[in-house]
């Protein structure tokens, strides 16, 4: 796949000035319990509400407890140790009475929260709650404590999935994202500050936010969505993969992030949608990779400067920039120009909501594009691919493989085949930290030989070394005809 697509609208990197977006992790040492990183203050919750309107009939009084009851046992606490943050705070007392803590041994404890899944132990968190843990603890509400192992983690979406051997485990209930209104009352469940089974409430103002906070790099298959439910509900440290549900105690989304100029809670918070969720879920238990599918053009959102310029009678959809050659828009025949209106019959009115429907699907899905074109609507068949331009499935063991190569390739031109006397090879066109730059190559080198093998093109090259182990030699050669010979350890 084109490592451009979507430049321009995939936004990385934390939002700055005033006001901040922070993901919610929280570190403790051990005895002594010092926040490290961010979050909130609590705030009373409405039990009844009086509608002022003499023509409409009262409100019901607002009543959480069955919600609560629902999901409070399905929200678990986790615990792991990390690399410790620099200049991480240490207790000098409990220095004195117990010794050395770990963080002087390089490590920290955090904590943050998750949701079964499954009744088999299947455990949805956030990315950044589990990333770099050596260790992973989960805590029931009733007090039982597990050792979880990781299933996979997306920093695109910041979702992870974890998995604790038991049975008969209080999975939480699934509902529809897509149902969810603003204005609808929905609880925060988790373990801020380690204060475990916590609910608070609040309602849902806004969706389909996108707050800058998810960084992407494509050289490690990292696409960022977000299309956030924002709500108003009280979380703080250590809520971070806990669960949003609603009134009827339905998972509709997973905690992740808050808006706050100071690191505390300032009013509104951020959970990624369950419908999302579900779907990263099921790659990483399948396959334990996600399967993005990309249209493979360049979008915008339509403003009034845009929409001034190109004479554009709607201030709605998705505008489409540009077009990825050989990607699946324009296999399809989507054309520059088009303004993007519904996603398999869900209408889109912006990037979020057009990047988190089309994250639904995985590459080879055939699914209908809505577009506007000379004001006429049409159905735009499209079969998605991934980011390589193909349709087929990505394999976990290929993008380890590329994540430890370090590196990007492309078959060499026509022309450094005939100017080399070579009928192929994988030349290298982006060079990172990984085993090819520490065995020594430099861009623009050409690998023609796997040990004995002779690599015809860069996807060969990778199906010759998946089946290598151990030390392999890489023979080939650069630009200007200089012989290169390196050895690598898989």
């Amino acid at each position: 796949m084109n490592a451009k697509f979507f430049a321009g609208t995939l936004l990385t990197g934390f939002a700055g000035g005033m006001i901040s977006f922070t993901a919610m992790e929280y570190f403790t040492d051990h005895k002594s319990e010092t926040i490290i990183v961010e979050h909130r203050e609590t705030k009373s919750v409405p039990t009844s509400l009086t509608n002022q309107r003499p023509d409409i009939a009262p409100v019901l009084p607002v009543d959480f407890t069955y919600a609560a009851e629902q999901t409070v046992n399905s929200v678990v606490h986790i615990r792991t140790e990390v690399p410790a943050p620099r200049n991480a705070y240490v207790d000098p007392l409990y220095q004195y009475f117990h010794g050395p803590s770990p963080r002087n041994n390089g490590f920290a404890e955090a904590a943050g929260s998750g949701v079964l899944l499954t009744a088999d132990g299947y455990i949805v968190t956030n990315n950044h709650v589990i990333e770099n843990a050596r260790k992973i603890s989960v805590t029931m509400n009733n007090n039982q404590t597990y050792t979880a192992k990781l299933v996979g983690a997306d920093p695109g979406t910041d979702i992870a999935v974890i998995r604790i051997e038991g049975k008969d485990l209080p999975a939480i209930e699934v509902g529809n994202s897509d149902d969810v209104k603003i204005g609808e009352w929905v609880l925060a469940v988790g373990n801020p500050f380690n204060l475990t089974s916590t609910v608070t409430a609040g309602i849902v103002s806004a969706k389909a936010r996108n707050i800058n906070i998810l960084q992407g790099d494509p050289s490690q298959e990292v696409y960022p969505v977000e299309s956030f439910i924002q709500t108003d509900a009280a979380v703080n440290p250590g809520n971070s993969g806990g669960a949003l549900v609603n009134a009827k105690g339905q998972l509709i989304g997973i905690n992740t992030a808050i808006a706050s100029n100071t690191g505390s809670y300032s009013g509104y918070s951020f959970a990624v949608p369950i419908n999302l969720v579900h779907k990263v879920t099921s790659d990483l238990i399948r396959f334990g990779v996600v399967q993005r599918g990309f249209l493979g053009v360049n979008i915008r959102n339509i403003d009034q400067q845009l929409a001034t310029s190109l004479k554009l009678d709607r201030m709605n959809g998705v505008y489409v920039g540009g077009i990825v050659s050989g990607g699946a828009g324009e296999e399809a025949g989507i054309s520059e120009g088009d303004i993007i209106v519904s996603v398999a019959g869900k209408d889109v009115s912006n990037v979020p909501e057009l990047q988190e429907q089309v994250a639904r699907y995985r590459p080879g899905d055939k699914i209908q594009i809505g577009v506007i074109r000379s004001r006429k609507e049409m159905l735009i068949p499209v079969t998605l691919r991934n980011s390589k331009n193909t349709t087929e499935m990505v394999k976990k063991e290929e993008l380890n493989l590329t994540t430890a190569l370090g590196a990007d390739f492309a078959e060499p031109s026509p022309l450094e085949k005939q100017r080399l006397r070579i009928k192929g090879g994988a030349k290298v066109t982006d060079l990172r930290n990984g085993k090819l730059r520490s065995a020594g190559l430099k861009p623009g080198f050409i690998i023609t030989r796997i040990d004995d093998v002779v690599v015809e093109n860069p996807d060969h090259m990778m199906k010759v070394l998946k089946e290598k182990q151990g030390g392999v030699l890489v023979e080939g050669m650069y630009p200007n005809g200089a012989r290169g010979y390196f050895a690598l350890g898989l």
